[in-house]
């Protein structure tokens, strides 16, 4: 009977094993696929017809369908480099760091918030610091953002997320980032517009 239980012990583990190693597997290439299509996306050239003039400009009321590719992330010091797609639900969450509707878009006056699981795409967040530089290219241009502070909340804490009436950026993630399960609180990186990079001609 003894043996019988270890074996069916042992079996459990393994099977549990098998498991989380294939929820890894699918997470980790699922977030890679997903960043493939974003880049494929991103890099499409967009038709410069009068409506989508007005539409690309940062302070304008245009907003992007779900799943849209609306900017690429970058962090120099950390060689990263991410897309961001809009909407935060599980489906655009997958794709790449998600931007919650309603926030100011990137370059717009406003908070400019921006959403990603820590166990893929934010997981660069832990080596953040202050004062790293965080660039958002878009279709309007690229626009430099630095870092202010990091700091750790819990789930009710939703500062982060109220409007502001300067040029901030936040970058929220699940923490700690090696916890295994629903982590119980929120890393968040504040950082506020420090200038445009780059416009197009």
């Amino acid at each position: 009977m003894r043996a019988r239980i270890q074996t069916l012990l042992s079996f459990l583990l393994i099977a549990a094993g098998a498991t989380l190693l294939f929820i890894g597997a699918r997470d980790y290439f699922g977030a890679r696929l997903g960043q493939s299509e974003a880049a494929r996306d991103f890099e499409q050239p967009v038709p410069q017809t009068v409506e989508t003039r007005a539409a690309i400009q940062p302070a304008a009321a245009h907003r992007f369908a779900l799943g849209d590719t609306i900017a690429k992330l970058k962090i120099p010091r950390l060689g990263a480099e991410l897309y961001v797609v809009e909407g935060d639900n599980a489906r655009e969450l997958r794709r790449g760091p998600g931007h919650l509707a309603g926030t100011a878009l990137p370059g717009a006056d406003g908070n400019c918030v921006i959403a990603g699981h820590r166990d893929t795409h934010f997981r660069v967040l832990k080596d953040i610091r202050e004062g790293d530089d965080i660039v958002l290219e878009t279709q309007t241009g690229q626009y430099l953002y630095r870092v202010k502070r990091t700091q750790i909340v819990t789930p009710d804490n939703t500062a982060a997320l109220r409007p502001t009436a300067t040029p901030e950026l936040n970058l929220i993630t699940c923490y700690p980032f090696y916890y295994v399960g629903s982590a119980p609180k929120r890393f968040v990186v504040e950082a506020q517009l420090a200038g445009s990079v780059q416009r197009p001609s």
